[in-house]
């Protein structure tokens, strides 16, 4: 029998099972898989047997009699450890003491609140936690050491409940499976308690398995595109784009509206195509209005200029050197694609990348066999951009580059494994970074990248990049769709001229994944597949549930499993922030033409999946934005009213997120940054069936276009982890 050493705690909590980690199996009498909810954590091997209701009774007892450490989690989190405990089960050894400073105390708000097993007669020591931590740990540090090093044991974040009364009991204990059958037959308590814990995990799986973090909820049956390319509006409409060529789609134009393109072989004689390609989507009516495009938008690139209109670019065969213009509006009106006659593109762009500029222009950088850069407006000469030629291997792995701008106006690039720091006004590579190891990362191998958000604490001087996802070197070349996906994720500061990768690993392997920065600061990665490779037919065994990556978590504690989805979401499938903080995820045709039966069909339904932000249990914390600006310029201050069901504890925040263009697993201009944001000052109390309480509070716009370029943000209000509606701002020159 091989042996698993597992940190383990067994979670009881009233709103059922909390998924935190990955799948993870062991040999036991019963060759034996747990489920994705087996929660682990990275950290010392740290692992979660998390419980049901079912078991209230039975932990409740194991409680009150077994000699383990113990955690109670009361409102945001308070740790509680038996003094009598085994020092091995909470992190710590005698010798070390339990770290207190950064933390907070909240041993005053236990009162009398802790539950008779657990009371100061027993000797109870409650641990420290941080302010608006989504985590419980007990931090330890050598005393014999100097300086002393910080070593913690964690059980990651349990949703606080509304109440301290609806406490949640963590009960730790480190044994094997075959210890704990030998404490067992020695009549042990913790043996019966692991054991106990394993078989309820697994007994109360298939009772609360939907109740992981999130929720999934079709908002359209069918588009009648699967859409490759996908933008939100300023109007909180969606653009969703597909590519033509490839015959017909479900959607019909209006009548008069055809298009007549004599190259698609796959249209009927005289090439009259009277199907849409694109179409305007409003998530709110859950409407659809078509629209026509009428060159080629396969594989192309986009970004909204300042003036909030969408530009369009690239493509194949006839929309090699196209551009295109949307200039959005409210789903009723009369807003369409606008074919540019000029200027055309200087080089063909298929699978480009475009980023927004602080002054306002866009840069479009590479494309299959373009390795250049040219700029819209076309005020700058095409230019030579041997970066990308080096970075090709024999499979490519250099198109969609992730292009990042950085607060100092200079831009990351990142194709293959590599990444430089480009001077965009003078055309030099200032820098170039060290590799990322695990494989390539780009097109065809399909990884995922964003910029972590920008932050006024330090001035906005620093940015960090997270790559995430990939698959090996071969995979596309050889068609190797079984290959497992790359697991890990690289993480650099781009801003430190000595910055280095660090390396993380994801609770699955996953390629063709999307990167989607939540109001939060955190990063929802979604969509894909867990072996193959970006392609037509290229990937198998979807990769179903989302992950939150949590970038201010310590390292090796950041992923969160989260709920699944019943829809595979392979290649061309896209993912976008919304305004009400909802996920909109749509697309997925990993087939040269529509193909509806077989392994993977085009997928035309459209999703909606909704963070755990969004959860009933978090409406007490809802805010809404009753006043703000529409228009800001740099360096301004400005007024924001805000009002929420409950009196405002801590500072609010708020946070400015562009609207990406998001194709190919990347999403072209993301960004988020946070503002600086005066103590809040109350303009009306609230409290019982009155009206909600009201604050008003000073915010100050980003310095310049290099930390935010000019354009329409999502204006988030951000309540201890609670977005708000966004309101758009139009950030002005």
């Amino acid at each position: 029998m091989a042996e698993l050493q597992l940190r383990s705690a067994v979670v009881f909590r009233g709103g059922g099972l909390l998924a935190l980690g990955q799948r993870t199996s062991f040999d036991w009498p019963l060759k034996t898989e747990l489920p994705a909810f087996f929660s682990v954590s990275f950290h010392f091997s740290t692992a979660s047997l998390v419980v049901d209701t079912c078991i209230k009774a039975v932990i409740k007892d194991l409680v009150r009699r077994a000699v383990v450490g113990a955690v109670l989690v009361v409102g945001d989190a308070v740790g509680v450890r038996l003094a009598g405990a085994d020092r091995d089960h909470d992190g710590c050894d005698g010798a070390d003491q339990i770290k207190s400073d950064p933390l907070m105390d909240l041993r005053p708000q236990m009162g009398d609140n802790i539950p008779p097993y657990l009371q100061p007669s027993m000797g109870v020591l409650i641990t420290h936690v941080r302010r608006g931590s989504q985590s419980v740990r007990n931090y330890c540090a050598s005393e014999n050491a100097d300086p002393a090093p910080v070593r913690h044991a964690e059980v990651l974040w349990v949703p606080p409940p509304p109440s301290l009364a609806r406490s949640q009991i963590l009960i730790p204990a480190t044994m094997t499976v075959a210890s704990a059958f030998a404490s067992m037959k020695s009549g042990g308590i913790p043996g019966l308690f692991f054991l106990v814990g394993l078989f309820f995990t697994w007994a109360c799986r298939s009772l609360r398995a939907q109740q992981l973090p999130g929720t999934w909820e079709v908002v359209l049956e069918d588009a009648g595109i699967a859409s490759m390319h996908t933008a939100v509006t300023r109007f909180g409409t969606v653009v969703l784009l597909d590519r033509t060529g490839i015959g017909a789609s479900r959607l019909r134009l209006p009548r008069g509206r055809c298009r007549i393109d004599p190259g698609d072989n796959f249209l009927p004689p005289g090439g009259k195509d009277c199907s849409a390609h694109s179409a305007l989507f409003d998530p709110s009516s859950r409407r659809l209005r078509p629209l026509s495009v009428l060159t080629d938008t396969w594989c192309s690139s986009g970004q909204f200029l300042p003036n909030g209109t969408l530009l369009q670019s690239g493509g194949d065969l006839d929309g090699l050197r196209k551009l295109r213009a949307f200039s959005p509006c409210p789903l009723d009106g009369s807003c369409d694609w606008l074919e540019l006659d000029s200027p055309l593109l200087a080089d063909g762009r298929w699978y480009a990348t475009n980023q927004i500029l602080p002054d306002g222009s866009v840069v479009i950088v590479g494309g299959r066999a373009a390795p250049s850069v040219e700029f819209y407006p076309p005020s700058r000469p095409l230019r030579a951009f041997p970066f990308l030629a080096t970075a090709e291997d024999s499979q490519m792995d250099n198109l969609y580059p992730f292009v990042h701008l950085l607060p100092d106006g200079r831009l990351f690039v990142f194709a293959n494994a590599r990444s430089i720091l480009y001077d965009v006004d003078s055309g030099d590579v200032v820098h170039e970074y060290p590799e990322l190891d695990g494989g390539p990362r780009n097109y065809p191998s399909g990884g995922s990248s964003t910029m972590l958000p920008l932050d006024p604490a330090d001035g906005y001087a620093r940015a960090e990049v997270v790559v995430c996802g990939g698959a090996q070197y071969g995979v596309f070349l050889h068609r190797q769709t079984d290959t497992p996906a790359a697991t890990t994720c690289g993480r650099i500061s781009a801003t430190d001229p000595d910055g280095a990768w660090a390396l993380e690993e994801m609770p699955f392997p996953r390629v063709m994944g999307d990167m989607v920065m939540l109001p939060t600061g955190e990063v929802l990665i979604i969509n894909g597949a867990q072996a193959g490779s970006q392609g037509y037919e290229m990937g198998s065994n979807p990769c179903l549930n989302p992950v939150l990556y949590r970038p201010d978590q310590p390292a090796g504690l950041r992923f969160m499993t989260l709920t699944p989805t019943t829809i595979p979401r392979m290649y061309h499938s896209t993912a976008n922030l919304l305004p009400d903080g909802r996920v909109l995820v749509a697309g997925s045709n990993p087939h040269y033409f529509y193909r509806f039966a077989g392994d993977f069909p085009t997928e035309l339904r459209v999703e909606a999946f909704s963070p755990e932000y969004l959860a009933a249990d978090k409406a007490s914390l809802l805010p809404e934005i009753k006043a703000a600006p529409e228009r800001v310029w740099y360096g301004d201050e400005f007024v924001m009213e805000v009002e929420v069901p409950l009196p405002l504890v801590g500072q609010m925040e708020v946070n400015l997120l562009s609207a990406p263009f998001a194709t190919h697993s990347f999403s072209q201009g993301q960004r988020m940054v946070k503002l600086a944001v005066s103590p809040a000052v109350t303009v009306a109390d609230g409290g019982g069936d009155g009206p909600p309480y009201r604050y008003r509070f000073g915010c100050k716009a980003p310095p310049d276009g290099r930390v935010a370029p000019p354009g329409y943000y999502m204006a988030f209000a951000v309540n201890q982890r609670v977005p708000s509606v966004a309101r758009w701002v139009q950030l002005v020159l």
